[in-house]
């Protein structure tokens, strides 16, 4: 599907509401969780309070005091806008699931076969309860299908009109509350309580009402908790030193130089960057469980694929007709088409649809034919057709071939059918048959009243994109390696065609998860892909366990995170989003400290010329007076806020470059622009309050 547009930085209907968010939260609850804007606000109180009492005793200068407190709690407010405004991204994408989340009735299914059902709410429904859901109802709640398929439409929650197939027995097999089935019907069991449905947990989520803070992001408040307890103790001693001057400065100015050297720049704008990454993956329909998920993926070395369902499509197709000698292939698509008339798997239908697309073979009415169907066993590994006289099977080859040899029709293995295989055809078959494995198709032999016609091709059909895909992965520096449950010679050849680094053949869960550990004990971060019950532990265990949607409700479960389009590629879109997230951080706390630098030339010289005029020397950038440099560096200091509120939203771009390339460009652009441009700002702003008279 395509990607959801993001909601403009301009958006009145976002930024109106932040403006009232902003000062709501002022509340100190709410401004304790960020300890550099705490610390702003508390100073702002504390000068304000100076103000007012020398606004009733007449004493200090009234507007230059004003001023800076003024620019001081703009400080604060515009911390908090950058907050909102990112929260408001959410809450509008919240808004927008929030409408698809309608009151539905319910067809709870009773009685002790149940057969019937009564009318209830959606919402008295409980874990356990099976509901009938029939083409045009609303699928009340999250389940599972435990009866039937149909088509359902899912565009509630991932955005993407086409319907999907949901069924019973399969990893398809979850149904979330708010799509609509479109038509036949199912028996849906519930897994989800009223208000802890799949939907409700998006909105709680993309509403932040349930963020927690990352441990990068606690580490990174506690170094600016530090580095403003140090400019708190080095303030501290400004005084004194004055004093030994035979001078004094003004409370005002101390808050001033105070303010304008913590970090308040990163301070103010690092809890919006957090939210903003998770707001990011939902726009890509990822849904992320936790920040740290997100914060992860930035730094993810290696990628577990399953196979089927991820790298491929989920059911194999018919692709190809390989007849023996002495059969036309007219002759063999027709015998294969009868005998998958009956056969209701995806290949079967396959099968159907390729007799009748490459040779334009009809399916014909079998009422007429008086034909008898043998349905496939896992004892026989066979299913055909008995019409007119004539006998017709398709199945696995080794069972194929033991058929008409006259051996027991089981599954007795290669080797040991091999014992029967005694003439030209069954050599030939079993030649086109090994040919068809080495290109990793699974191939299916028919046979028409005891001769062999040929074999059908299986293939896995990779994804579209996908190979290119994993190449764009491996220029980021990421392994990938597939896991699939077929043999080595067939996932051989679908790890070629994928372009995937390595696989894993003939895994189990258990395989899956030793791998995983594996990878993990050599300090690698690990992500996983996968969409079945049997990928629930490796996505349980990986660094960034991304389930796909279509998957199964353990699936989904395990994962810590969602994808809504069933993509596995989207992993690429995660991973940049989370090296957007560290790279936003790391950018602008280099700026915010690199800001510094100016700040000095403007504060310390205008503080301490009165008692060393030497120290004019310093203020190079030619600011007009004392008052006029302190005012406007407290004033760039609050509106470096706003300016880079886009930024750290949008997130800087990653480019997929070596680590230490990204960190030269970083500092370059983030740490000397950090530098230059706060001496062009300062500068500017003084030419303005100068001529205007304001100090």
């Amino acid at each position: 599907m395509c990607q959801a547009k993001s909601a403009s930085i301009l958006d009145t209907r976002i930024l109106i509401p932040a403006v009232g968010a902003a000062f709501k939260k002022l509340d100190p609850r709410t401004l304790a969780r960020n300890p550099v804007m705490f610390v702003v606000a508390t100073v702002s109180v504390l000068t304000t309070v100076l103000f007012l009492r020398d606004l009733v005793s007449g004493g200090g200068d009234l507007g230059f005091s004003f001023q800076v407190n003024l620019w001081l709690w703009f400080t604060v407010i515009f911390a908090n806008f950058a907050e909102a405004v990112a929260e408001g991204r959410g809450k509008a994408q919240a808004e927008s699931l929030r409408k698809s989340r309608t009151e539905t009735q319910a067809k709870l299914l009773t009685g002790e076969n149940r057969t019937s059902y009564r009318t209830v709410p959606g919402t008295s429904l409980k874990v356990g309860d099976v509901v009938l859901v029939e083409a045009g109802d609303i699928i009340p709640s999250d389940g599972e299908v435990i009866e039937g398929i149909a088509s359902v439409n899912e565009a509630a929650i991932s955005g993407e009109s086409a319907p999907v197939i949901r069924e019973s027995g399969g990893d398809r097999s979850a149904v979330t509350g708010g799509t609509q089935v479109l038509s036949d019907e199912i028996r849906v069991r519930i897994t989800a309580a009223a208000g802890s449905t799949f939907i409700d947990r998006m909105i709680a989520l993309v509403e932040g009402a349930e963020r927690q803070k990352t441990p990068n992001e606690i580490a990174l408040n506690i170094l600016l908790a530090g580095m403003t307890l140090i400019f708190v103790l080095a303030t501290a001693t400004i005084p004194s030193f004055a004093a030994y001057a035979g001078g004094s400065i003004p409370i005002i100015v101390l808050v001033a130089l105070f303010v304008t050297l913590i970090p308040t720049t990163i301070g103010a704008l690092l809890s919006a960057i957090g939210i903003a990454g998770m707001d990011r993956l939902v726009r890509f329909n990822v849904l992320a469980m936790s920040g740290r998920a997100v914060e992860a993926a930035g730094d993810i070395d290696t990628l577990l694929l399953d196979k089927t369902g991820t790298i491929t499509l989920g059911n194999r197709q018919a692709t190809a007709f390989h007849p023996v000698r002495g059969v036309s292939e007219q002759e063999f698509a027709d015998a294969a088409q009868l005998a998958s008339l009956a056969d209701e798997t995806p290949e079967g239908r396959s099968i159907v649809v390729l007799a009748k697309e490459k040779y334009a073979i009809r399916g014909r009415d079998m009422s007429n034919l008086k034909a008898t169907f043998v349905p496939f066993t896992a004892q026989t590994r066979m299913s055909g057709v008995d019409i007119e006289g004539s006998s017709i099977r398709k199945g696995a080859v080794d069972s194929m071939l033991a058929y008409v040899n006259g051996a027991p029709a089981i599954a007795t293995g290669n080797a040991a059918v091999a014992l029967h295989v005694n003439n030209d055809t069954a050599r030939e078959l079993q030649s086109i048959a090994d040919e068809v494995a080495k290109s990793g198709g699974t191939p299916l032999a028919v046979a028409r009243d005891g001769k062999l016609l040929g074999v059908v091709q299986l293939k896995d059909i990779v994804k579209g994109g996908i190979r290119e895909r994993f190449a764009e992965l491996r220029r980021m520096g990421i392994r990938t390696i597939m896991i699939t449950g077929d043999n080595p010679l067939t996932a051989a050849a679908i790890a070629a065609e994928a372009g995937v680094d390595d696989f894993l053949a003939q895994a189990t869960p258990e395989m899956k998860l030793a791998l995983m550990r594996e990878e993990q004990a050599k300090g690698k971060l690990v992500a996983m892909c996968g969409d079945g019950t049997n990928d629930a532990p490796a996505l349980a265990q990986a660094d960034v366990g991304v389930a796909m949607n279509t998957g199964t409700v353990a699936a989904r479960e395990a994962g810590n995170m969602v994808d809504l389009d069933s993509d596995p590629t989207k992993l690429i879109e995660i991973v940049e989003i989370g090296k957007q997230l560290l790279m936003t951080r790391g950018a602008l706390t280099t700026f915010s400290i690199a800001n510094d630098i100016a700040k000095y030339f403007a504060i310390i010289p205008a503080m301490f010329l009165t008692f060393y005029p030497q120290l004019g020397v310093l203020n190079i950038m030619g600011l007009s007076t004392p008052q006029s440099a302190i005012l406007s560096a407290i004033i760039f200091n609050a509106l470096i806020i706003i300016a880079l509120i886009p930024l750290s939203l949008k997130g800087v771009r990653y480019r997929p470059i070596g680590a230490g390339a990204l960190l030269s460009r970083n500092l370059l652009i983030y740490g000397v622009g950090g530098i230059i441009v706060p001496f062009i700002g300062i500068k500017a702003i003084d030419m303005i309050v100068a001529s205007l008279g304001l100090a």
